[in-house]
């Protein structure tokens, strides 16, 4: 199997496992983000032991390269869940999606030897379309009950940080030495402490019952665990631009995922956004 193909099939595994995020999330709303984010992140951890064979010894990365993954791990939520609080939740989430167009567009900035053509700025703008199609019009009608409400906020601030820094850590990844996938497990244990330490700092304690524990356990193995494992494999193997682009599914597809659960009918923006963003995709891959 040609690599490009490998890497775009582990990409659509990370994504296809961040889908299911919304639901998850959904169902875990009682719990404060922080506290979900950190038992989370040291379960999801625990993903990389059989990808060491069971060697914490091969966890170990140099300082720096440990700091940039908690940079992205821990930086994207801190800020996402600032920009979550102090921000239309809509709004917000539609701008912190403008991290798959920063891959795009910040691929030949950071990573040599890359040029951007104009098929790659097409398709990421036709995929931001598409994402801004299924996110915007799933919000309903109600005006502020749905958060739609408000023009501007300086929560989409930080919201556009998480998205340049999540853009930006799957970029800075190929730069820096290179490390095992297995050492994500570093990255998402110091994350997952940080986000512990901000839940005893920002939020309330809260008690845990046995089924929050067991859905805590599907997330953190699933989107906050294998997800990084998968999504770093796939930079490691492909075309960040192509992989960039092929990542807008990830708000289509979640919508999806809601809408099946809530056994609530498809509406005309996702059929829609699906044509934007499968086009997207296809573009994007076939652009050399």
């Amino acid at each position: 199997m040609p690599s490009t193909t490998r890497a775009s099939l582990l990409a659509l595994g990370a994504i296809g496992l961040w889908s299911s995020l919304a639901t998850l999330g959904v169902a875990l709303g009682h719990v404060p983000p922080f506290l979900l984010t950190g038992l989370s992140l040291l379960i999801g951890s625990l993903v990389a032991l059989p990808l060491s064979g069971f060697k914490l010894a091969r966890w170990k990365v140099p300082p720096s390269t440990l700091a940039l993954g908690v940079y992205g791990l821990f930086g994207f939520h801190f800020l996402l869940f600032l920009a979550l609080r102090h921000a239309p939740p809509v709004q917000a989430n539609l701008v912190n999606y403008l991290w798959p167009l920063l891959i795009v567009v910040l691929a030949p900035v950071l990573l040599p030897g890359m040029t951007l053509r104009p098929m790659h700025i097409f398709a990421a703008l036709l995929g931001f379309a598409g994402a801004a199609v299924v996110i915007l019009g799933s919000t309903g009608t109600s005006g502020a009950a749905d958060g739609t409400t408000g023009l501007w906020a300086w929560g989409y601030v930080p919201a556009l940080g998480s998205a340049f820094i999540w853009a930006s850590y799957s970029l800075l990844t190929k730069r820096v030495a290179a490390f095992p996938t297995a050492a994500i497990g570093s990255f998402a244990l110091v994350s997952g402490m940080l986000s512990l330490l901000c839940h005893a700092l920002l939020e309330p304690a809260t008690p845990l019952s046995l089924p929050d524990w067991l859905l805590i356990g599907v997330i953190g193995l699933g989107p906050m665990g294998a997800a990084f494992f998968l999504w770093d494999k796939a930079l490691k193997l492909g075309d960040a631009r192509h992989i960039g682009i092929l990542s807008y599914l990830t708000p289509l597809l979640s919508t999806g995922v809601l809408t099946l659960v809530s056994q609530k009918p498809l509406t005309w923006n996702v059929g829609v956004a699906a044509a934007m963003i499968v086009a997207a995709a296809w573009l994007g891959t076939r652009a050399r």
